[in-house]
């Protein structure tokens, strides 16, 4: 299964760090990540692989949400089919 991470929030050294050794802690394949500065606003968007994911969903989205309350960001899950519903035209 696939799923997309959003991460939004003021920019600081170590946010793409501490989310990617999240992912690789917990067997999460980032298959693509695109990231940006808007001023001082920090955006990512990542599409991973959670077939050898070692939680289920509800933990992982869990995790990453205390995680970026800890660094000071906004980290969501969604899983890909219900992102990409609620992105048709």
């Amino acid at each position: 299964m696939k799923a997309i991470v959003t991460v939004l929030g003021k920019d600081k050294v170590g946010i793409i760090a501490d989310v990617a050794m999240i992912m690789k802690g917990h067997g999460v394949n980032i298959c693509d990540i695109s990231q940006t500065l808007m001023q001082e606003y920090f955006t990512m968007i990542m599409l991973v692989d959670l077939t050898a994911c070692k939680l289920d969903f509800t933990e992982l989205q869990a995790l990453l949400a205390e995680q970026g309350k800890t660094i000071g960001v906004d980290i969501r899950v969604q899983h890909q089919d219900l992102f990409d519903s609620m992105h048709r035209i």
